[in-house]
């Protein structure tokens, strides 16, 4: 949390994974703007309603714009940013109940628009700001607010979901894991389409799943995550399914699709110009929508 700016004091319980996502976010974005000469006010950051929402807010000094939008329409207006500002970098940050439930609906058409958008989904299996409610992530038999009895329905596998679905980059990472994770959103931002890093990242209030993730030798408790082996090849998407068809979380680069499409917002551009149509300005556009008698 900020000593010298309390305005951008997060409001994130101790402990709370959403931490560890801020401060690889600000690395990545650090390297990447040192990298191709942007400022900072090239990003744009969208957000949905949850604790990841506060990521709208990120560094000291000089600001991303940001969008706190409505729940489960991040990707819509990321959709919108992109399509009409293809300069810009869009970037959004997102929770499994968020992305994974009400959103879900727009991964499939991104996917395969594929315009060069970067997800953060920050997974902590819980309905966090709204105070402990299973989501679609939520293991099966864990007791939230609104599973009394138990969860009943399976854990959805969201790996395979996202490869189901078309993502042409998936990369899986901790939150704990701040340099590797800052790696994995640089090279996702680097990608030239439609990229998503899932992070486990752990709600110490309602659903505290750091020792399951990580083991605990002394309790007997395996870890749920498993470092991808050297040989995985990234580049197969049979290879990549086979790697995710587990109940374990594996942590490193899934998928990476090379040379198949075209990012969706370049093909956008080109149509523009075959079809003879440009850029029309924010008055022509709201004079379109004007009703007259």
């Amino acid at each position: 949390m900020s000593k010298r700016n309390p305005l951008y004091d997060f409001k994130w319980c101790p402990g709370c994974g959403d931490f560890g996502v801020k401060v690889a976010i600000e690395q990545a974005l650090a390297q990447r703007t040192a990298e191709r000469g942007d400022s900072i006010e090239k990003t744009v950051i969208v957000a949905g309603i949850g604790c990841s929402g506060n990521l709208v807010h990120l560094q000291e000094g000089p600001q991303p714009f940001g969008i706190h939008g409505i729940h489960g329409r991040t990707l819509p207006v990321a959709y919108g940013i992109k399509s009409g500002r293809p300069d810009l970098n869009v970037l959004v940050v997102s929770g499994d109940g968020d992305f994974l439930s009400i959103g879900a609906e727009h991964i499939g058409p991104q996917a395969r628009r594929n315009l060069d958008v970067t997800v953060v989904v920050m997974d902590n299996g819980i309905y966090g700001l709204t105070k402990g409610q299973a989501s679609p992530t939520t293991n099966v038999d864990v007791v939230t607010s609104t599973t009394r009895y138990g969860k009943l329905d399976e854990k959805m596998n969201p790996y395979l979901f996202f490869l189901g679905a078309g993502v042409g980059y998936l990369n899986s990472q901790m939150s704990s894991r701040v340099k590797d994770l800052a790696a994995a959103i640089k090279a996702a931002m680097d990608y030239p389409g439609f990229s998503i890093v899932h992070v486990q990242s752990p709600c110490t209030t309602y659903n505290d799943t750091y020792a399951l993730l990580k083991g605990d030798e002394k309790q007997g408790i395996e870890p749920l995550a498993f470092p991808i082996p050297d040989s995985h090849d990234a580049g197969d998407l049979i290879a990549a399914v086979n790697l995710v068809r587990t109940n374990r979380i594996p942590i490193g680069q899934i998928y990476r699709r090379e040379g198949e499409s075209v990012p969706g917002h370049e093909r956008l551009a080109r149509a523009k110009v075959n079809a003879g149509v440009g850029q029309a300005s924010v008055e022509e556009l709201l004079t379109g929508m004007l009703i007259t008698a």
